[in-house]
């Protein structure tokens, strides 16, 4: 999934192993995600051999979805997750939002097929400076995007600012294994497997390079949970998925 911010000036941020302005990254993202658009369900099914989809599941658990609320998520992409909360929750909404309006198409022609389209709505924008009031939202998700933010403090603040009293921030991305014998077997996999998947499905092997890398350059576990502490979420905690592949980070706002 998908989001970025447009930066400030002179600042300088990374772009998987890079070093590239602050004000360079949101472009570079946004052309990633509108490259790999088409494929990217499909690319996500062969990199975890469809574990990605066990995870998802895992996070609309801890989630536990209500009829009546109003979720907002961020990165959302193709909808996967929104489909999800839309199936366990019942009667509820779900705004989407991401940078990029190819993977909003690919969300949007998904909807129609499931006939979901009336419960959601579709937003073009920046997960850094969210088009939305204060206290919107009953919920707010993000899945495998927030490592792609210039600055993911800045979004973390923003989805508090979103987000209603009594509100839900949960956070799905992948992170670092705490066995460093299977990290270095996962590395081996994910530096040599994956680009290679990204060219013979997407034709795009580059992109599929700076995703692995943008995954190395991502903060631990615990580093995140500070990160979501000092935006001022409370009761914060996180669980890892697949030994630390992946990790789901919750918090809220109380």
């Amino acid at each position: 999934m998908t989001e970025e911010t447009s930066a400030g000036t002179g600042a300088t941020t990374h772009f998987g192993f890079e070093t590239v302005p602050e004000a360079e990254k949101a472009g570079r993202v946004k052309g990633v995600f509108t490259s790999v658009a088409a494929r990217y369900d499909v690319m996500n099914d062969l990199m975890s051999a469809g574990i990605h989809r066990v995870w998802k599941d895992a996070m609309m658990d801890w989630l536990a979805p209500r009829p009546g609320q109003h979720l907002l998520d961020v990165a959302g992409g193709t909808g996967d997750i929104a489909f999800r909360f839309l199936r366990r929750a019942g009667e509820a909404r779900v705004t989407v939002l991401d940078l990029t309006e190819s993977m909003l198409e690919e969300g949007r022609r998904r909807a129609e097929a499931q006939r979901l389209g009336d419960r959601l709505d579709w937003v073009a924008g920046d997960a850094m400076a969210l088009p939305f009031p204060d206290a919107s939202f009953d919920a707010y998700t993000i899945s495998f995007g927030i490592r792609n933010v210039t600055r993911p403090e800045d979004a973390l603040k923003e989805a508090f600012r979103v987000l209603k009293p009594g509100g839900r921030l949960m956070v799905l991305e992948f992170s670092h294994l705490a066995v460093p014998a299977l990290q270095w077997a996962y590395d081996r996999y994910s530096f040599n497997v994956i680009p290679w998947l990204g060219q013979v499905v997407t034709q795009d092997r580059a992109s599929y390079q700076y995703l692995v890398e943008s995954i190395r350059r991502f903060p631990d576990q615990q580093q995140f949970l500070d990160m979501i502490r000092a935006a001022g979420f409370e009761q914060a905690k996180y669980r890892n998925l697949t030994m630390g592949v992946a990790a789901l980070h919750s918090g809220w706002k109380l």
